[in-house]
């Protein structure tokens, strides 16, 4: 084995055998520091994925759309013709390391506080099972592989919303666990379609359609981007996140928002753009008006909030309206726009989950009319806050700027009165996103201390700025060096543009 191939291997095991061993460890606390380890190696794994092998190569005609930096391709079940096919390359790798990333920074999280409702040692391993399967996810290249890990992550994330969540939080966890099963049906029969069509579940051969005809590619693509929209999640199908994240606990919340959306913003882009191409030309115009009302009708959504976590959980509709706007001008553009505006997103609203958890922990509260005067009372924190506000809300030299503003910039590109228009509304969508941000920050920042506040002290605990501070750090990298992101997606996004603009 190559040494990428040991890497793509590691990744995945070191993960999954650090959960075995901390079901095995008897000691909580040691239990959680063997977690916190086993999620440092994965992410020691993730980042030198990116060297060796690179494909820094423009698309050309009769070459393989998708050609990974590093690959390890097994027969799995050779009676079924299936194959244990990881491989990665500039657009899942930054994924991959954010999942590793924000997993780490979860399980150190818990070092310092376990959130009430079950052992810390438990909470710990369902984080890095959680981790397996959506970095499983990012590394699959073959569909029924995809699958698996796709739900794989359906069960640890309902444990532990349903287990360390809030009050409401079992009504909350089921309503998750029905739409992500909703999804995983229609992403059943997608994938059945697709191999039965194809007579591969190979996602090398297939993207650029593999033959398929028109109708089998229509049917696959509207079944592939409903499965995926559900997990986005993209409006109308976003309803179980706002309560899955109000309830879920702090570290639940930041993986579930920082990289588990992501699964269906990166299926969609990988799997149905580029296995139905054709579906995908077909569905543009739909997807992009689908894209701005997500936009729009998140936004207005988030000035009526009156919960901080609510208020952060239907942000990220709009944020992922700005990701699939992307995705629908089918674009070069579009495509870097989703794919820095995943990343960042992840980055940020972690980072403003982290931060809303440290408010309701420390007065009792998210909301919004109990809370004023932070900078008052915990000024480090209020900046914090009013840093990750920013970010989030698109402010240029941080990374929520990019992936928005490109949207647009692609969409009126693409030209017409229908692009042009969703383009514009899109824009008006971005100044509403500042609006409610802008909202909070003078309802929890500004004004005299409310009485829940005025218990607030100034200090930060050690924990917390370890969990903090890569992410501000990465949102500021990001913004100021976008080639990060896109400078390593840039010859697989051309590659994947070439088959599907043929």
């Amino acid at each position: 084995m190559t040494f990428g191939q040991v890497l793509l291997v590691a990744v995945l095991a070191v993960p999954a055998l650090g959960a075995v061993a901390v079901a095995a460890t008897p000691r909580d606390r040691a239990a959680r520091l063997v977690g916190t380890v086993a999620a440092a190696l994965t992410l020691l794994a993730a980042v030198p994925l990116v060297f060796g092998g690179r494909g820094w190569v423009a698309w050309s005609a009769g070459a393989p759309a998708v050609r990974p930096w590093h690959q390890l391709d097994l027969p799995w079940v050779p009676g079924l013709e299936l194959r244990f096919h990881l491989g990665v390359d500039g657009i899942s790798w930054p994924l991959v390391v954010l999942t590793a990333l924000l997993t780490l920074l979860c399980c150190a999280y818990t070092m310092w506080r376990v959130p009430d409702g079950g052992s810390g040692r438990a909470l710990v391993a369902l984080l890095l099972v959680v981790e397996v399967g959506i970095l499983g996810t990012f590394l699959a290249l073959d569909l029924v592989l995809f699958f698996l890990f796709f739900e794989v992550v359906l069960l640890p994330m309902y444990a532990i919303i349903a287990g360390w969540g809030g009050a409401d939080r079992r009504r909350a966890a089921r309503k998750f666990a029905l739409y992500t099963l909703f999804g995983s049906v229609l992403l059943l029969v997608g994938v059945y379609v697709v191999v039965a069509a194809a007579g591969t579940a190979d996602v090398v051969a297939l993207t650029g359609g593999a033959g398929m005809s028109r109708g089998t590619q229509l049917a696959a693509f509207t079944l592939l981007a409903l499965a995926f929209a559900v997990k986005s999640p993209l409006w109308p199908l976003h309803s179980w996140l706002p309560d899955a994240h109000t309830q879920a606990p702090t570290v639940g919340s930041v993986v579930l928002a920082g990289v588990l959306l992501k699964m269906g913003t990166y299926g969609l882009i990988r799997v149905a753009v580029g296995v139905a191409p054709e579906g995908a030309r077909w569905a543009a115009p739909v997807l992009g008006v689908l894209a701005v009302a997500a936009i729009l009708v998140g936004s207005l959504v988030c000035l009526a909030q009156s919960d901080v976590k609510r208020l952060i959980a239907y942000s990220s509709v709009g944020h992922m309206g700005f990701v699939l706007l992307g995705v629908a001008t089918l674009t070069t553009i579009g495509i870097q726009a989703a794919l820095i505006g995943n990343i960042a997103h992840g980055v940020i609203t972690a980072l403003l989950f982290f931060l809303a958890g440290a408010v309701k922990d420390r007065t009792g509260t998210g909301t919004l009319a109990e809370l004023s005067g932070l900078r008052e009372t915990a000024p480090r924190l209020a900046g914090l806050l009013a840093f990750a506000a920013v970010a989030s809300l698109g402010l240029p030299g941080l990374a929520g700027f990019w992936g928005e503003a490109f949207a647009v910039i692609a969409a009126v590109q693409v030209g017409g009165p229908l692009w042009t228009t969703l383009g514009v509304l899109a824009a008006i969508g971005g100044a509403l996103t500042a609006a409610y941000f802008l909202r909070l920050l003078r309802q929890v920042t500004h004004n005299r201390p409310s009485p829940a506040v005025g218990r607030v002290g100034p200090g930060l605990a050690g924990a917390e700025l370890t969990a903090w501070v890569p992410l501000v750090l990465l949102a500021l990298a990001i913004g100021l060096a976008p080639a990060l992101v896109l400078g390593v997606a840039e010859a697989p996004v051309d590659a994947l543009i070439g088959v599907v603009s043929r």
